[in-house]
């Protein structure tokens, strides 16, 4: 296993659409794994493949707090199924947009599916940041950042995190530490 360089905004790659898995292959589990470690190592919520130079439809998400234990789930050949039309605008940050957040209008329901590590189907249903992460995910296998989908100004993310700090401590409720980079 190995921590892969992450593609940034502006490599072209980030822009092309991802070829569709056939099979599972030795080279394939190992990018599979290098993926989650680089997500960890990066301190992501999820990651996929095009972010680490690889166009295939793979995705990796886990949203579980350092706290809590992990989430994670391999998304192969992820399909959109189904979209609430209740949507939320939240700020998304992005592992290839370093530095940087902004809002971005997104289901607040999905359904998916994919096929796992080992090539068998599933299906998920997901709510709130899983659903928001697989809408993120997914669109970058097609070629898709979130800032392209922008419903607000494009911030930097050390004001952000400041401004959250100022006011998490005026209504006196730290939830935990906010770590700046």
């Amino acid at each position: 296993m190995a921590i892969r360089i992450i593609r940034e905004i502006g490599d072209e790659i980030l822009t092309k659409k991802s070829k569709e898995v056939k099979e599972i292959t030795p080279r394939l589990k190992e990018l599979i794994e290098d993926m989650k470690e680089t997500m960890y190592d990066e301190g992501g919520v999820g990651i996929a493949a095009p972010q680490v130079g690889v166009l295939k439809r793979i995705v990796v998400i886990d949203i579980a707090d350092e706290e809590e234990e992990p989430d994670l789930h391999v998304f192969i050949n992820p399909v959109i199924t189904e979209r609430s039309e209740e949507e939320e605008n939240m700020k998304e940050a992005c592992l290839s947009v370093p530095g940087k957040c902004g809002p971005v209008l997104r289901p607040k329901h999905v359904k998916v599916e994919a096929l796992n590590e080992d090539m068998e189907p599933f299906e998920m249903e997901a709510d709130g940041i899983l659903a928001r992460a697989l809408c993120h995910e997914t669109d970058h296998l097609e070629g898709i950042l979130y800032t392209d989908r922008l419903n607000g100004p494009l911030e930097d993310m050390a004001d952000e995190e400041e401004e959250e700090l100022q006011r998490q401590e005026r209504q006196g409720k730290k939830r935990g530490k906010i770590r700046k980079k």
